[in-house]
């Protein structure tokens, strides 16, 4: 099990700019795939990208594409969320989140170790 520490987040106004990061706590996770989820209130946790575990390979949900940038730097065992143009409904909680297959996927549920969240508040 991997245990992840997310920071970052804040509070910006619309069209600000926020990057996150993640790390894990005591070993490496250079062989995962990694993933961003964000939770808003009252809604289900949605995937917004995922890397594999090269960063070879990305995903962006469609409503972040050309906005949010996904990647991880696995010398520095760090994975990022650069997120550009913010708008109020990217209001969530963010969450880094772990998957020991290497290929990644966009289902939660695959993904067993995840972080503590770090909020992310964009003011209209």
């Amino acid at each position: 099990q991997v245990q992840l520490v997310e920071s970052g987040g804040g509070l910006v106004q619309t069209g600000g700019s926020l990057r996150l990061s993640c790390a894990p706590s005591g070993r490496t996770f250079s062989t995962y795939a990694l993933g961003w989820f964000r939770q808003a209130p009252g809604k289900e946790r949605e995937v917004v990208a995922t890397i594999n575990w090269s960063g070879g390979y990305t995903y962006h949900r469609d409503s972040v594409k050309g906005r949010f940038t996904i990647s991880r730097d696995n010398a520095k065992n760090t994975l990022h969320l650069q997120m550009n143009s913010l708008k109020p409904e990217d209001t969530a909680v963010y969450y880094c989140a772990a998957d020991q297959a290497p290929w990644g996927s966009t289902v939660k549920e695959e993904y067993a170790d995840w972080g503590q969240g770090t909020q992310v508040t964009v003011s209209s």
